[in-house]
């Protein structure tokens, strides 16, 4: 006796089970990305603004977080600044605290803080950090910043006084020039109303 034929299975399930890690493996990684500048410099006594801006793949919605953090110069332990979900967080105790203020958007994909009142003790390491589920991980900004006790001259700087000081001296040029060639007629002229008087 004929044994019945099994029937056929979808044929979707077995391309699915073989192409599945293909698909998988080509799909985007659920990651954060952060950007910021690697380092700043600030006069002490005066704000400044850290700029931290961010790249997700998932809709930004109000699970997303912002948390930034500071490492000090002597590589101490890592001490809260400030966060942010759904509104801001400032501290209510440490050395940030009433220091810093929220100034970023994240419907604009900018995370970023001011903070006030700068000291020499704020030298160190900024790390900021956002989540957006399922995007939780990811890179970590950092920006390294050094309060001043006055400010140094930059390349810029350097660049901005040598085009002054090329002008300077393009001007004290023409201008001897220009007295160089009234001085010469009038003394011209006046040989002439000589020769002419002697006449």
């Amino acid at each position: 006796m004929d044994l019945p034929s099994s029937a056929p299975g979808p044929s979707w399930v077995g391309a699915l089970l073989l192409l599945g890690p293909q698909i998988l493996a080509l799909w985007p990684a659920a990651a954060v990305e952060i950007h910021t500048s690697r380092g700043e410099e600030a006069l002490n006594g005066t704000n400044i603004r850290l700029k931290c801006t961010f790249s997700t793949f998932s809709p930004i919605g109000p699970q997303l977080t912002v948390t930034w953090n500071f490492r000090p110069e002597d590589k101490g332990s890592d001490e809260s600044v400030f966060f942010y979900q759904g509104q801001p967080y400032p501290l209510l105790t440490g050395r940030f605290k009433d220091r810093v203020t929220w100034d970023g958007n994240i419907h604009k994909n900018d995370a970023s803080i001011v903070i006030w009142n700068l000291k020499p003790t704020d030298n160190g390491t900024f790390t900021c950090q956002v989540k957006n589920p399922p995007d939780v991980s990811g890179t970590i900004g950092e920006i390294r910043l050094s309060v001043v006790q006055s400010v140094r001259f930059s390349e810029i700087h350097y660049l901005a006084v040598a085009i002054g000081s090329a002008c300077a001296l393009m001007i004290i040029l023409v201008i001897v020039v220009v007295l160089c060639r009234y001085y010469r007629r009038k003394r011209q002229e006046k040989s002439t109303e000589m020769v002419e008087t002697e006449l």
